[in-house]
């Protein structure tokens, strides 16, 4: 091959492509485009899917889930997990529960979900970086810990009577058809987007989650980012339970059970690499819409609840999977 043939054959590197063509070929647009062929198969399936309202009501099968999958994004590319979200969820509930039982008002009930979520972030992120521990180990155990309190205290029991003006959270909306729900999604989106995406703190967590040896030789405290992220995990958490307890109104010990399996999966979905590393807030984004999409179509033809979260457990390995898959099936080329 002469010099001039090399030239013309040679591969043009990823850095030289248009910005344009980089986010044609990103996860987050094949996404993208996966949302809008649900968006037109569900329109399809039921006459009802096009409603506004009903569009406003499917939101309600994303929007508590995505508040913490937006943190456990970040504390993912740091190269933790949390699995006791959910389990702080219930915790976090019955507190609020016992606080509106002593007589306090919404705004006390609110405050009590808020800091139960972020005691339980720090009890995880405490045990993690002070300690040493594997992250999936101790909130597994926390996992237990936590909804084991829960029932301790309720039983079979439940906490009802929620002051009217606590039913905005969760059952409010903002203007129209859009929820609170909704509107406090969409902010958290922006935050956690610039957070992540435009702050040193961010770059930071990119850094722990690559190589968390050498962003500590750089100067980055590991221990410090890491404590920072299982916090706002519990305090997103703890958001979740508000809005959570106010839509239904009540206050059970198996409330959010499973939530932690779509959360993780809504964040895998999202192109985060489950190893640390790598990832985008607006991939998230685009992944709650899917999944909450796809729950609500699938409501919308009365498939049973088991069968959904099959889906899920399915979604979530194939995420996984597939990648590495076909990653091994271009080495082997």
């Amino acid at each position: 091959m002469t010099m001039v043939d090399h030239i013309k054959t040679r591969v043009i590197p990823d850095r030289l492509t248009t910005p344009t063509e980089r986010i044609l070929k990103s996860w987050e647009a094949l996404l993208l485009l996966v949302a809008v062929g649900i968006f037109i198969l569900n329109s399809f399936a039921s006459p009802y899917f096009l409603n506004a309202w009903n569009l406003s009501d499917a939101t309600f099968n994303f929007t508590e889930k995505a508040m913490i999958a937006f943190a456990m994004a970040l504390l993912i590319i740091a190269g933790e997990i949390d699995l006791s979200v959910a389990s702080i969820i219930a915790l976090a509930s019955t507190v609020m529960g016992l606080v509106m039982q002593a007589g306090f008002g919404t705004p006390v009930i609110v405050l009590a979900g808020l800091v139960t979520g972020l005691l339980c972030g720090v009890f995880n992120g405490v045990l993690v970086t002070r300690f040493n521990l594997p992250s999936i180990v101790v909130t597994i155990g926390t996992m237990s810990l936590f909804r084991g309190i829960s029932y301790i205290v309720l039983g079979d029991g439940a906490f009802r009577g929620y002051p009217s003006e606590f039913a905005w959270f969760g059952q409010g909306y903002a203007f129209w058809v859009i929820s609170v729900e909704m509107v406090i999604f969409a902010l958290l989106a922006v935050i956690y987007g610039v957070v992540l995406h435009k702050t040193n703190f961010g770059r930071a967590v990119y850094a722990v989650g690559n190589n968390a040896t050498a962003a500590m030789f750089s100067g980055i405290r590991v221990g410090r980012v890491k404590l920072t992220l299982f916090m706002l995990t519990g305090l997103m958490s703890g958001l979740a339970a508000v809005c959570l307890t106010s839509r239904l109104g009540s206050t059970r010990p198996s409330i959010a059970s499973g939530m932690e399996l779509e959360v993780v999966t809504m964040v895998v979905l999202g192109g985060v690499n489950i190893l640390g590393g790598s990832g985008t807030i607006p991939g998230v984004v685009i992944a709650a819409f899917v999944m909450g999409l796809v729950t609500f179509g699938l409501g919308l033809l009365n498939v049973p609840g088991i069968v959904m979260s099959i889906f899920i457990g399915a979604l979530l390995i194939g995420v996984i999977a597939l990648p590495r898959l076909f990653a091994r099936l271009k080495g082997r080329k």
